[in-house]
């Protein structure tokens, strides 16, 4: 597939007012990711023939976990920002996992594009797993709702969807962590996520089986992992 690059388009950066990208591995580093994102990947679960989609992949860290834990599923890795994705085939070309000698493994593929803009992309019901990681709360909440109906547009019927993501901040000391994420990617698009609004978001835009799997208390705040699937045909929510 050759890369595609949407129209510019206005999003947050990745670490928001805090810090330039560059800094974005070490600052993640610091949100307890190694724990996090390997529950996403337990979630995910990739079989050798899957689809996966990851939908603003950044540099790429949780889809070059899930091709080291299945280098023969074909990896797609979505982000609006050119330069985090330099960054992300970086990454790619100096990984040396025992994975990368085999015959089988396809690389991931890089593309530029907003998560809302997922069908015009890749088409619809390509994906048997579409993931995400600390997107949704940078997003205004109608960027929410369009992003996550762009996820269920190119998964399969009965596709699985896997977000690990800021969720709902049940302590006090949670809620004050996470005014940190707040400062840097503001309040108004960050609030809803801390009173819990993704599960319900996650029905409107067709999922079932929505549950929260995980939840990692972190210096900025508890990150949560999601699980749904895409509705079959006669399913209901």
């Amino acid at each position: 597939m050759t890369e595609t690059v949407t129209p510019e388009a206005a999003f947050t950066p990745a670490l928001g007012r805090l810090a330039p990208t560059r800094f974005y591995d070490p600052v993640i580093a610091l949100t307890r990711e190694r724990l996090w994102r390997a529950l996403a990947a337990m979630h995910v679960a990739p079989r050798p023939e899957d689809v996966l989609v990851d939908v603003g992949c950044g540099t790429g860290s949780l889809a070059l976990l899930l091709h080291r834990i299945e280098p023969r599923a074909r990896i797609i890795g979505v982000d609006p920002d050119p330069a985090m994705l330099d960054r992300a085939r970086r990454k790619a070309a100096t990984d040396s996992t025992a994975s990368s000698s085999q015959t089988s493994a396809r690389s991931p593929e890089w593309l530029v594009g907003m998560g809302d803009a997922l069908p015009e992309l890749l088409g619809t019901g390509i994906a048997d797993t579409v993931v995400s990681s600390l997107v949704l709360h940078q997003c205004p909440l109608a960027v929410k709702r369009a992003i996550l109906g762009a996820m269920a547009a190119v998964l399969r019927p009965g596709g699985r969807l896997v977000i690990a993501d800021y969720g709902l901040q049940r302590t006090a000391l949670m809620r004050l962590a996470f005014r940190g994420v707040q400062f840097a990617d503001g309040r108004e698009d960050t609030q809803p996520q801390a009173d819990g609004v993704l599960p319900r978001l996650m029905h409107e835009a067709g999922f079932h089986k929505v549950r929260e799997a995980e939840v990692v208390p972190t210096v900025t705040g508890s990150i949560s992992v999601y699980v749904a699937t895409r509705d079959r045909v006669g399913d209901g929510v």
